[in-house]
C-alpha cells in the first residue's frame, strides 16, 4: 500500500462538491420548519436564511484565503494546525472524524430515504425509512470505497440533476404566485399560527444552518485536487455564492405554490404538494424524484469526506492505530481502513438519530438532541480561534483579507452559538457533555501518542 493520494479531482469536481454538498437535502428538508418556527412569518423566514447565507458566504470567504496558502491532506485539519498548532489541528480532525461529518452523514442517508418514503407513500419513521437509510449508507459507502473516480462523476452529475427541481420552482413558483396573488398574501399574512419558540428568528436560523453546512468538506479532498491553492478559493467562494441566491429563490418560489398554512400542516409532504401544484401530479412526481436525486448527491458528497476522516489523523501520526488507517489502497487510491471506520462511527449516529428523534419515547432520556444541528454549530464555534489567530499573524494579506473578513466571519460565528442556545436550550447542556466525552478520549490517544 502506498500512503500518497493522486491529485484526481479538478475544478469542476470542486465547485461540484462545494453545491453538491450542501445543496440537496437541508433546502427541502428545512424549509418547513423555518416556517413552523416563525409561525408562518414569510419575511421572517426568508431573513433566516440571508442571514444564514451571508455567516456561510463570510466564512468560505475567509477558508478560501487560507486555501491559498496551505495545503496537505484535509482543509480544515490543515488550517487549524498551521494557524493554532498540531494540538488543536488534531481535536478539530477527532471532531471531524468521530461527531461532525459522521453525524451529518447518517442524517442524510435518512433524509434521503424519508423523501423515498415521501414518494412512495411510506411512514417516514417507520422500519420502511430505517431500512432504506441503512441501504443508502452502505451503497453510497461502496461507491466511494470501490471507485472514488465514478463517486467523483456521480457528485458532477447529481449537482446538475439537483439544480433543476430548485431552478423550476424558484421561476415558476413566483411566477404562479404573483398570478395568483399566493406569493402576495404569504409575504402580508404576519404570523398565521404560534410559534415553536420564544425566540422564533434564531430558531429558524439554526434550522437553515443545516441547510447551508458542508461546504468546508469540500476542502477534505485539497490533497486530491489539481492546483489546490487556486482551484480551492475559487470553488469556495463560487459554490456558497451561487447557494445562497438559489436557496433564497427556492424558497420565494415555494412560497408562491401554496399557503403557508398548507406547507406548516403537511409537513414532510409540503414540498411534494407544492411541486404538484405548479407542476401538475405527475409533472410534480418527477421532478420529487430529482429531489431524493440530489438527497443521494448530498449523501455521496458527505461520504467523500467521511471516508477520509480518520486518515487525514492517521497520515498525522495520530488517532486510533495510525499504521492501519494511513493506507492508500492501490487499485483504487482509497484510504480503505479509514472508509472503514468511518461508516461504522456513521452507522452508530444512524442508530442515535433514530433512538432520540424519531421514536414516540426517546432512548436516550435527557441526552436527546438534534444531530442535524448542534454538530454543525459547534464547528462555527472552532473556527472563532482560527480566525482570531489569522487576524494576529496574517501579515502578508491585506487589511481587508486580514482583518475586515475575518471580523465578520467571527461575529457570524458568535451570532450562530448564540442562537443556538436560544433555540435549543437544555438540549446543548446535555449534547456538551457527550461532545466532552468524546473529546476526552480523543486526548487520551492523543497523549498516548505524545
Amino acid at each position: 500500500m502506498d500512503n500518497k493520494l493522486e491529485k484526481k479531482y479538478g475544478l469542476l469536481t470542486a465547485i461540484a462538491m462545494v453545491i453538491g454538498i450542501v445543496i440537496g437535502s437541508g433546502v427541502f428538508f428545512k424549509a418547513e420548519k423555518v416556517l413552523v418556527a416563525t409561525g408562518g412569518n414569510l419575511p421572517q423566514g426568508i431573513l433566516a436564511w440571508i442571514i444564514g447565507g451571508a455567516i456561510m458566504i463570510v466564512c468560505a470567504y475567509v477558508f478560501a484565503v487560507m486555501a491559498t496558502r496551505y495545503e496537505k491532506v484535509n482543509g480544515i485539519v490543515d488550517y487549524s494546525e498551521a494557524l493554532l498548532g498540531d494540538t488543536y489541528g488534531y481535536f478539530v480532525g477527532w471532531f471531524a472524524a468521530t461527531i461532525y461529518t459522521p453525524a451529518m452523514t447518517s442524517v442524510l442517508a435518512w433524509v434521503s430515504a424519508r423523501y423515498t418514503c415521501v414518494l412512495l407513500g411510506w411512514d417516514i419513521v417507520g422500519g420502511e425509512a430505517m431500512a432504506l437509510a441503512g441501504f443508502y449508507l452502505v451503497g453510497i459507502y461502496a461507491l466511494n470505497a470501490l471507485s472514488p473516480k465514478l463517486a467523483g462523476k456521480f457528485q458532477v452529475s447529481t449537482t446538475i440533476i439537483k439544480l433543476i427541481p430548485l431552478g423550476l420552482m424558484a421561476i415558476f413558483g413566483t411566477i404562479f404566485g404573483l398570478r395568483s396573488g399566493v406569493l402576495m398574501s404569504n409575504f402580508t399574512s404576519g404570523v398565521i399560527a404560534e410559534a415553536t419558540s420564544s425566540s422564533p428568528l434564531f430558531t429558524a436560523l439554526v434550522a437553515t444552518v443545516f441547510a447551508y453546512e458542508g461546504w468546508i468538506l469540500a476542502t477534505s479532498i485539497n490533497a486530491e485536487l489539481r492546483d489546490a491553492k487556486k482551484n480551492l478559493p475559487r470553488a469556495l467562494t463560487f459554490g456558497t455564492l451561487f447557494i445562497a441566491l438559489i436557496y433564497i429563490l427556492y424558497y420565494t418560489g415555494l412560497a408562491g405554490a401554496v399557503d403557508n398554512s398548507v406547507m406548516m400542516e403537511s409537513g414532510e409532504t409540503g414540498a411534494k404538494i407544492a411541486f404538484a401544484t405548479v407542476f401538475s401530479n405527475v409533472g410534480g412526481t418527477i421532478l420529487f424524484v430529482f429531489v431524493v436525486i440530489s438527497c443521494l448527491g448530498t449523501l455521496n458528497g458527505l461520504m467523500m469526506s467521511c471516508t477520509r476522516g480518520f486518515y487525514s489523523l492517521a497520515a498525522r501520526g495520530l488517532g486510533p492505530k495510525p499504521k492501519i488507517f494511513d493506507g492508500i489502497d492501490e487499485s483504487t487510491n482509497m484510504p480503505t481502513n479509514s472508509s472503514v471506520l468511518g461508516i461504522l462511527v456513521t452507522a452508530a449516529w444512524l442508530l442515535y438519530f433514530y433512538g432520540a428523534n424519531l421514536v414516540p419515547t426517546s432512548w436516550f432520556g435527557p441526552f436527546s438532541f438534534d444531530s442535524s444541528e448542534l454538530p454543525i454549530v459547534t464547528i462555527y464555534a472552532m473556527y472563532i480561534p482560527i480566525f482570531i489567530k489569522m487576524m494576529a499573524t496574517g501579515k502578508s494579506l491585506s487589511f481587508f483579507n486580514r482583518y475586515v473578513m475575518p471580523t465578520l466571519a467571527l461575529c457570524g460565528c458568535i451570532f450562530m452559538v448564540i442562537a443556538a442556545f436560544y433555540a435549543h436550550k437544555m438540549a446543548v447542556v446535555y449534547y456538551l457533555i457527550i461532545f466532552a466525552v468524546i473529546m476526552a478520549i480523543g486526548m487520551i490517544m492523543y497523549l498516548r501518542k505524545k
